[in-house]
């Protein structure tokens, strides 16, 4: 099938790591990527951010990126793209009336608001049916809202447009249980409502191969965006708290503005947490190493005895599951999408969020007994090759798209409790699993 997948500011040829870019970007080629591996052509539209980039590259056989001209061509915040989306709906209106696409799958709020958009011209062009949509969010405007309050600086269109996008289309593919649920509450139908998590890459993220080599005797990783909600802070505080209890710990911090090309220094939010990390009196027992790529990230994973994900929020996170397909047990934040990912007592252990106490303890726990530390790391193992490795969520995506072209999820929606509902409240718990 011909598939158009829409990303507006993620883009699956983006450097990883920076404010913007992250899993989003890993996800979109990733799986269009698989997709392409079962014999499907996969189209990306992203907005063109650079004025040297071509129209259009071949990001590998069966995968084309089209770069949408739709505001400046220069790097812009992803929370200030939303008044160059009617633009942005225009050129994929124009693109796919010439080439109609099987399905498209939209990824982020503003990008399903222009796929819907660019849909509705079509189908008044042409007079046919529909093109079936498809809707993965990413991150849901009212939960980071919840968390960040007046810090959040999503745009005010976001608190309406994001549910309406949510309705309108054919299906939403949410990538947790606890996503599933927000979805619900924001009006969209469960029977809307298909649940398929964010995969990696199991053969780049393997227990086996090179490991990096570490200054002290237990070694502690954190790997994220330098943002605050993702909870390095609290880490860096649990840090203090093992040391202060004579261990001899390191913390290495993986992401933030730091390349081969940029200085970590300048950015505001490694700026805090040196202070903060100066401030407890272990900035020497630290290791901020700014981005890394892809294929750094595994020797770095082995070296670590436990893998911290500490955010106060996380629709999904991949992190975990690189770690877990590392062998690496897991401590994470009982919140979002880790609650599916991280099993406890099994693969990891969950910990409440912003409580730096909790984080130091269940770390200890694990520094304490190797034995449980490595079981978990066997079973988290197990559990990313058969849930999450992308040719798993790619057949499980292929089915979504399958069953709309099929016709039978175009139905007209109801929210009543029916069977049908009923139904689907199963499957989306039991598919979370």
């Amino acid at each position: 099938m011909k598939i158009a997948m829409v990303s507006e500011h993620a883009s699956p040829l983006a450097v990883l790591g920076g404010v913007d870019a992250g899993g989003q970007n890993v996800h979109v080629a990733a799986l269009s990527g698989t997709l392409a591996d079962r014999g499907h052509q996969v189209t990306v539209y992203t907005r063109r951010d650079d004025a040297s980039l071509p129209a259009r590259v071949m990001l590998r056989p069966g995968v084309e990126v089209v770069h949408v001209d739709a505001g400046p061509a220069r790097s812009v915040p992803k929370d200030e793209l939303y008044p160059y989306m009617a633009t942005f709906a225009q050129v994929l209106a124009a693109e796919w009336f010439v080439d109609r696409p099987d399905v498209v799958h939209g990824h982020f709020w503003m990008s399903g608001h222009a796929a819907l958009d660019a849909v509705t011209q079509v189908q008044a062009r042409t007079g046919g049916t529909r093109i079936p949509i498809v809707q993965t969010f990413h991150a849901l405007g009212v939960v980071k809202r919840r968390h960040q309050g007046a810090a959040d600086t999503s745009p005010a269109e976001r608190e309406w447009i994001e549910p309406a996008v949510g309705r309108g289309v054919d299906q939403v593919v949410a990538t947790c249980s606890d996503e599933a649920f927000e979805l619900k509450a924001l009006g969209v139908p469960l029977h809307a409502i298909s649940v398929v998590p964010c995969g990696v890459d199991v053969d780049r993220f393997r227990p086996t191969g090179p490991v990096e080599e570490r200054g002290r005797s237990a070694r502690i990783l954190t790997a994220s965006r330098l943002v605050r909600r993702k909870g390095v802070g609290t880490t860096i505080a649990a840090l203090a708290r093992l040391v202060e209890a004579g261990r001899d710990v390191e913390l290495v911090v993986v992401g933030g503005a730091g390349t081969a090309g940029a200085d970590l220094a300048d950015d505001p939010e490694y700026q805090r947490l040196d202070a903060l990390a100066r401030s407890l009196g272990v900035r020497d027992h630290v290791s901020f190493r700014g981005q890394l790529g892809q294929d750094a990230m595994p020797a770095v994973y082995r070296s670590a005895d436990v893998v911290v994900c500490a955010p106060w929020y996380e629709p999904f996170g991949i992190v975990p599951l690189e770690a877990m397909a590392c062998g690496r047990p897991v401590v994470a934040s009982q919140v979002g999408g880790l609650i599916d990912t991280v099993v406890e007592d099994a693969t990891g252990m969950h910990v409440p969020p912003r409580d730096e106490a909790a984080v130091a303890a269940a770390v200890a726990g694990l520094l304490d007994d190797p034995a449980r530390a490595a079981a978990y790391g066997a079973a988290g193992r197990d559990r990313v090759e058969s849930r999450y490795a992308w040719t798993r969520v790619a057949a499980d995506t292929e089915r979504v798209y399958e069953r709309l072209i099929g016709g039978a999820a175009l139905a007209p929606r109801t929210s009543g409790r029916g069977a049908h509902a009923s139904r689907s409240v199963r499957a989306t718990e039991r598919t979370a699993r």
